[in-house]
């Protein structure tokens, strides 16, 4: 329910935001414009709904599997989608050839959970598990659909801004063009720092979604762990083919060689996991982060992956169920 306000809230922000800047277009260029600015907004919110999932199969190379193929995997995300109480998502199969996850839809009856082909090879069940698990609640959560909307009103405020900025004209009424372009602009920069927040939280509330569903704190952060290592492999090539569409994923590949020099540490014996006592020292210490690293977050879609692992630290089923 917390994340469910908060999501709406910033959805309730962002189109305040974008409502604000029409008006103003209204009260510059007149009520013709301002229905034209209109009719712009439903349109593409229209196309983006209807097309969305397409773009994401289309540039994601996804393949959807049946139960023949991959018996173990539509039983896991059967299994935690009955858990969940949702309906089950198609299962699909990805072509990018970095180890990931991602879930994706239009409503509730609509969802999708695809996983590469390096993930499976890379996870335990356990692991695999509770990345599944991860995804089935961003569906539960829906919101998926809210970051659809929310990625509109960026949009929107930067066709604004580019076409009021370069308005022609030296009266009154061209002069207040160049201004609300500005302004456009500046809420531009602020729209798209809003849906990065939103985009953060979600993580974490996904991250919640998957403990209450049964999954090990200690798997999900091996899991983490693991996709990172894995990005850190991947050619500049694979991470540029999937940077469009980084917020969909469990972790941000364009992030892990950074990452992953972060969270050896966390990993004392070296075995390539984070245990549950390597998980009870993180939620026993403090994690600290430098500006550059909070900086770095605040222009993220995903969290700092150190607070990531120990806000999982910090979890037990009891305490999900609670939080």
């Amino acid at each position: 329910m917390w994340l469910t306000f908060r999501l709406y809230f910033l959805m309730t922000l962002m189109f305040g935001l974008l409502y604000g800047i029409i008006i103003g277009i209204a009260y510059a260029v007149g009520l013709a414009n301002f229905m034209a600015y209109g009719g712009i907004a439903a349109v593409m919110l229209i196309v983006q709904y209807l097309l969305g999932p397409k773009m994401v199969e289309w540039s994601m190379g996804v393949r959807y599997v049946t139960e023949g193929e991959h018996p173990e995997l539509h039983e896991m995300v059967s299994e935690l989608a009955n858990r969940a109480g949702i309906s089950k998502p198609r299962v699909g199969v990805s072509q990018i050839a970095i180890p990931n996850a991602f879930a994706f839809g239009r409503w509730g009856g609509d969802g999708r959970i695809c996983v590469t082909e390096p993930l499976m090879r890379l996870l335990s069940r356990e692991e695999l598990r509770a990345v599944l698990g991860h995804e089935i609640s961003h569906l539960r959560h829906r919101d998926v659909a809210v970051m659809t909307m929310l990625s509109l009103v960026p949009m929107i405020l930067w066709y604004i801004a580019y076409h009021f900025m370069f308005f022609r004209g030296g009266d009154r009424r061209g002069n207040q063009a160049v201004w609300i372009g500005f302004l456009a602009f500046i809420l531009y920069f602020v729209a798209n720092l809003i849906v990065l927040y939103g985009s953060r939280i979600r993580e974490y509330y996904a991250d919640l979604g998957s403990v209450r569903l049964g999954n090990a704190p200690h798997d999900m952060a091996t899991a983490l762990y693991k996709l990172v290592y894995g990005s850190a492999r991947a050619s500049k090539e694979t991470l540029h083919q999937c940077e469009g569409y980084k917020a969909f994923f469990a972790n941000d590949p364009s992030r892990a060689v950074k990452e992953i020099r972060e969270l050896r540490h966390l990993d004392r014996d070296l075995s390539g996991t984070i245990d549950e006592k390597e998980l009870e020292s993180i939620r026993r210490g403090t994690i600290t982060l430098g500006f550059a690293d909070k900086l770095m977050e605040l222009l993220s879609t995903h969290p700092n992956m150190l607070k990531r692992i120990e806000h999982l630290s910090r979890l037990t089923p009891e305490r999900a169920l609670k939080g």
